[in-house]
């Protein structure tokens, strides 16, 4: 009878701590997925920004010598990440490969004109900035015109701000949910050891010496499930960058490695704290509030 009561025992502490790093390698496993998403959320928006392009058209009486020299200016310009030299034969092929047809064969000569694509930094591709590299590049008397997507880069600005706002909402409700969720595992957990608890307090034991091995216990299931979380992590990185590899997510790999340490030190942090108030509450509770 002993025997099968004691197995009892054991599988239901067995289920106890399961639950209790399930929980935390869940909350811990998001926490994680949301901070790697923060630190990659910005150059995300900046590839984005760094691909809509500026285009320079330059006049007919533009010749090849003025057109080097410009070529030139750009390759010096803060602003300028790259820059493509578009023949204005090479543009006049394009427009035939997209409408299917040879317009110049009704035409009779080739209306389009020398340009160059400037994809800008990331930091300049704001309405205020390309205004002025703008009115900059217009002081050139070969250059025909400019042209951008104005409506684009106000949407894609607007867009980024607001975004940036909602994750940081995001991430404090994940954060605050993170520590209910973990607190009420281990408050769970602690409640059916209450007992012990006190009678370990009423043969005399000091409040430090009971609640120790709580303390170190829910630290060890605290880094076990902040490890899990972390080779989930590590799996979900190098799938991305697997399947994904334009996005280069591992480039950062000091960033990633502190969000990495930062789930295990939160792993830790979080059962620690909350394994000492649940043990202190059993500990200042009189025997008749137990039950």
């Amino acid at each position: 009878m002993s025997s099968s009561f004691d197995k009892f025992q054991k599988r239901r502490l067995i289920s106890s701590y399961f639950s209790v790093v399930l929980s935390i390698f869940l909350v811990l496993f998001l926490l994680g997925v949301l901070g790697l998403f923060i630190i990659n959320s910005k150059k995300l928006a900046d590839d984005f920004k760094e691909k809509i392009a500026m285009t320079v058209f330059f006049k007919k009486e533009a010749n090849d010598s003025i057109m080097k020299a410009f070529g030139a200016e750009l390759k010096k310009a803060t602003y300028a990440r790259s820059n493509v030299y578009v023949t204005k034969e090479a543009a006049a092929k394009q427009h035939t490969d997209i409408i299917g047809e040879d317009f110049m064969t009704f035409l009779g000569e080739n209306p389009l004109q020398n340009s160059y694509d400037i994809h800008l930094k990331a930091d300049y591709v704001e309405k205020d900035s390309i205004a002025k590299i703008e009115a900059n590049l217009r002081k050139n008397v070969m250059i025909s015109d400019i042209v951008y997507d104005k409506q684009l880069v106000n949407l894609v600005n607007d867009n980024i701000k607001k975004v940036s706002l909602w994750i940081l909402i995001i991430s404090g409700f994940l954060t605050f949910i993170a520590v209910l969720l973990i607190n009420s595992s281990l408050r769970l957990s602690i409640h059916s050891n209450r007992f012990i608890i006190k009678t370990m307090q009423m043969v005399g034991a000091t409040k430090s010496f009971i609640r120790k091995p709580f303390v170190m216990r829910s630290i060890k299931l605290g880094m076990l499930g902040a490890i899990l979380a972390i080779l989930a992590l590590i799996g979900v990185l190098i799938y991305v960058e697997t399947n994904f590899p334009d996005l280069g997510i591992l480039e950062n790999k000091i960033l990633i490695v502190l969000v990495l340490l930062a789930v295990l030190g939160i792993g830790i942090l979080i059962t620690w704290i909350s394994t000492y108030f649940a043990t202190q509450k059993f500990l200042n509770l009189r025997t008749d509030d137990l039950y």
